[in-house]
């Protein structure tokens, strides 16, 4: 295989598809709506200033991948964490975790991917119906603290109108980077006033073929910090990158009854997911999860109101965690319950809007198997309270929207639960004492969250607009309360159950075009943070805990700001047309020095043609070095080229839809590493090489 040199290939393969944008016309993906359903109900939220990405059809399709994250990693203002293929979650605009909330329709998905990266989030990717991307008044509708935004799974799987036929899908597929083998398969229909749904799915890969070898070098951390090895092992890999398989399978079952006024439906799901942590200990995590799901709406309740929806899910979540010897080392487990409902009201001079309440409750119990003492958090019992609204008018060439969010946020961990200190040393591996100990005490927050936005369409089609949002955010059980070693990690982490409540400000401009065969929009924004929580790596290790880092949660005021933007020409229509789009990012303490995991810029074009069931598309992404690391982040984290490209071809045979597809991915086999992603895993496990899927899909 020749050699490509990166540099001039990176300048051609912009020069041929700023050349393809500029040089042709029509084609395909619709600008993206401003209208979101946030519950994959006929009814519509507008969010008519913050930047909102609805993925769905042919588009989710074509960048569909096995976890949320990874399907996400490439929108505007989204990147991704990287543990391997079987989990990642999305990182919004430098900011992950607690602070981008999941759900699957319109409620949490009542997982414990929040706590670690390596816990993969709970739901199935193959049965999205639409991936929605929420911001400022809207995500406060679904939570506070969701300061970078929110993420909507819509599975469809509570039917809302009855099918006049029956309707469904069937989809299969093989990828050679992991001889990966899919397949998916939902089906709806009517007995009279009943909907019925089912759906199933399934995903098996075996560990996953990298360009170059594991291993990064290793250069000094930012700021000459001295961080201990970690457990970094040693073990370098070519080929084949152990621990980096995942099967999935799940089977879900909705009943619906639809009457002329609304709907009552409840759902069951069962999933499954057994995947590869690529650690140097390596290991891995078997996850299955029971949901419940009861959504109820009425339209037209009572005088001035146009509906009201009440939905409630109930999950029963558990992961094994085992060693790279196959011997399980602990068991988390969750039990969540939320129930919400909703009013929305007419019209009333101007103005239209969405009143209601929310209550959950979260049981988290970790331990560790042989002993029988907790893993790395303590029981914690999360209750929240809330109550929201959120007003949205319009006058002539006026927008404005207003939200406001109360949340009442308890966490009770078992005040029973026995910390047992360790040794640290230092970097020389002198004894230095103890780790800090803390005391368990039950913390109450209360949370005040409020949005407010215009936009003023200046001519038609022609938009700009100003939001400023403040959301305030509980800390979580685990930076409260954590209090142990961390193998996936490599760290030795502890809470501070002192922690106050994390208070974001964040001010957006935005200017758009959203008619013409020429279309766009741009963002700049601040987001200042008081109280930002994070993990402080103190420079000590824990030589019981295979010299992992000490990691203490911390506050500080910080700071990110960023922008973003895209130009499209006829982008989602018949013909050929283009798109060019760019982020950056950039998080950074007040005090001095930059936030951990934080995103790289990257600038992309993309160009697609569509014709007589003909669709084919290129997608080029430059992500630039990240060296803007925290003081303790080793790096940097190298820059690299991303080219995917697809080919499909629709037709039609008696009642059924069939298209055949062809998906590439990585073309350069480039070496990639998420920044987003923490030093035991960015430094030791590359992404996916060069990879090829193809498959078949009908719908009827």
């Amino acid at each position: 295989m020749y050699q490509i040199d990166k540099p001039l290939a990176k300048h051609r393969l912009i020069y041929v598809l700023v050349l393809g944008f500029i040089s042709t016309t029509a084609l395909a993906q619709t600008q993206p709506s401003l209208e979101i359903t946030a519950t994959g109900s006929q009814e519509a939220t507008q969010s008519i200033l913050t930047p909102t990405k609805i993925l769905q059809g042919d588009e989710l399709l074509n960048k569909l991948g096995t976890t949320l994250g990874a399907t996400l990693a490439n929108e505007l203002g989204v990147s991704a964490t990287g543990y391997g293929a079987g989990s990642s979650r999305p990182v919004i605009r430098g900011l992950e975790g607690a602070r981008v909330q999941i759900l699957q329709n319109g409620l949490s998905v009542g997982d414990v991917s929040n706590i670690s990266q390596d816990h993969a989030v709970g739901n199935n990717m193959q049965n999205a119906h639409q991936v929605e991307i929420l911001r400022g008044a809207a995500a406060l509708l679904y939570g506070s603290g969701s300061s970078g935004g929110l993420v909507n799974v819509v599975n469809d799987r509570i039917l809302t109108n009855l099918p006049d036929r029956p309707t469904g899908a069937v989809n299969t597929s093989y990828e050679t980077v992991n001889n990966g083998r899919a397949g998916a398969l939902e089906v709806d229909g009517a007995f009279g006033s009943v909907a019925v749904h089912v759906d199933t799915a399934i995903n098996n890969a075996n560990d996953y073929t990298i360009p170059g070898n594991s291993t990064q070098s290793q250069g000094e951390p930012a700021g000459g910090w001295t961080v201990p090895p970690g457990g970094n092992g040693g073990n370098n890999y070519t080929g084949k990158l152990p621990n980096t398989f995942s099967n999935q399978n799940n089977l879900g079952v909705g009943v619906s009854y639809i009457g002329q006024n609304g709907y009552t439906g409840v759902s069951v799901e069962r999933l499954n997911n057994n995947y590869g942590i690529p650690t140097p200990e390596g290991g891995s995590i078997n996850q299955s999860q029971n949901r419940y799901d009861l959504q109820h709406q009425t339209r037209d309740p009572f005088a001035g109101f146009s509906s009201f929806k009440f939905s409630a899910a109930s999950s029963n979540y558990n992961h094994t965690e085992f060693t790279n010897t196959g011997e399980a080392a602990s068991l988390w487990k969750n039990m969540a319950n939320e129930a919400r409902f909703e009013l929305a009201h007419n019209p009333l001079a101007g103005w239209k809007g969405t009143f209601g309440a929310q209550v959950s409750a979260a049981s988290l119990n970790a331990t560790e198997i042989g002993t029988g003492s907790y893993a790395i958090v303590p029981p914690t019992k999360t209750n929240s309270n809330a109550l929201f609204w959120i007003e949205e008018g319009k006058w002539n060439s006026l927008q404005g929207n207003l939200g406001l969010r109360y949340n009442n946020v308890a966490q009770k961990p078992n005040l029973g639960t026995q910390l047992e200190g360790q040794e640290m040393a230092n970097s020389a591996g002198d004894i230095v004492g103890p780790t800090p100990s803390i005391t368990l005490q039950n913390r109450t927050f209360n949370l005040m969250s409020y949005s407010a936005g215009g936009l003023w369409n200046f001519m038609q089609g022609h938009g700009a607009g100003i939001a400023y949002t403040v959301s305030q955010r509980a800390p979580s059980a685990q930076e409260l309360y954590s209090y142990g070693a961390h193998e996936s990690t490599a760290t030795f982490d502890i809470g501070n159950p002192n922690l106050n409540k994390e208070t974001s400000h964040n001010l957006e401009f935005n200017i758009q075009k959203t008619s013409g065969l020429l279309r766009g929009k741009a963002s700049v924004y601040a987001n200042r943070f008081n109280n930002y929580i994070y993990g402080y790596y103190t420079g000590e290790s824990v030589p019981d805990a295979e010299d992992f880092s000490v990691v203490v949660a911390q506050q500080a005021a910080a700071t990110i700001k960023g922008v973003e933007g895209e130009l499209t020409y006829n982008w989602r229509q018949h013909g050929v047309g283009g798109r060019l789009f760019g982020d950056a990012s950039q998080g950074t303490f007040d005090s001095g020095g930059n936030l951990p995991l934080q995103p790289a810029p990257r600038l992309g074009a993309e160009i697609a043609h569509q014709q007589n069931g003909w669709l084919t598309n290129a997608t080029y992404i430059y992500s630039y070095q990240q060296n803007k690391l925290a003081a303790w982040e080793q790096g940097p984290a190298p820059s690299y080229n991303l080219l995917n490209a697809g080919i499909s071809y629709t037709e039609k045979i008696k009642d059924v839809n069939w298209t055949v597809y062809m998906n590439l991915k990585n073309l350069l086999n480039e070496q990639i590493r998420y920044a987003t992603t923490p030093m035991a895993v960015r430094l030791y496990a590359p992404q996916p090489g060069r990879s090829l899927m193809v498959g078949l899909r009908g719908t009827f």
